[in-house]
């Protein structure tokens, strides 16, 4: 789907739709000019916040693609709570924990902001 704002995105909201995930935004990042290395980073980033949205929140969530001058930016928004920044990895024999922790370190840039949907990741890389 297309936004007003010519922005690229996609709903999801349910397991099944994270491989959809996963493909709307590698073709995106590719359209956009996004090396393949660095697209695998991103798939990777929003696929462990998606999959934290499913997990941890009572609905699904939207990803939106777009270009800033410089860099690509990929918006995940859910109803879920704030999230802290800054973590540390967990160990390597903790269940879990590590999601935002990996997209924290793939991507050049990742904020979080509260925004009449919800709740805003905002990740970004240079192109």
């Amino acid at each position: 789907m297309i936004d007003h704002d010519g922005t690229d995105s996609l709903g999801y909201h349910a397991p099944g739709d994270l491989a959809d995930v996963r493909a709307f935004v590698a073709a995106r990042a590719a359209a956009m000019g996004l090396p393949g290395r660095r697209i695998e980073l991103l798939v990777l980033a929003v696929s462990e916040l998606a999959t934290n949205t499913l997990q941890h929140t009572g609905g699904g969530g939207v990803v939106r693609v777009f270009a800033q001058p410089g860099q690509l930016v990929c918006d995940v928004v859910d109803q879920g709570p704030l999230r802290q920044l800054g973590r540390s990895m967990p160990a390597a024999d903790a269940v879990g924990g590590r999601g935002l922790a990996i997209v924290e370190r793939v991507c050049d840039e990742v904020e979080t902001s509260a925004v009449a949907e919800g709740t805003r990741v905002r990740i970004r890389l240079r192109l």
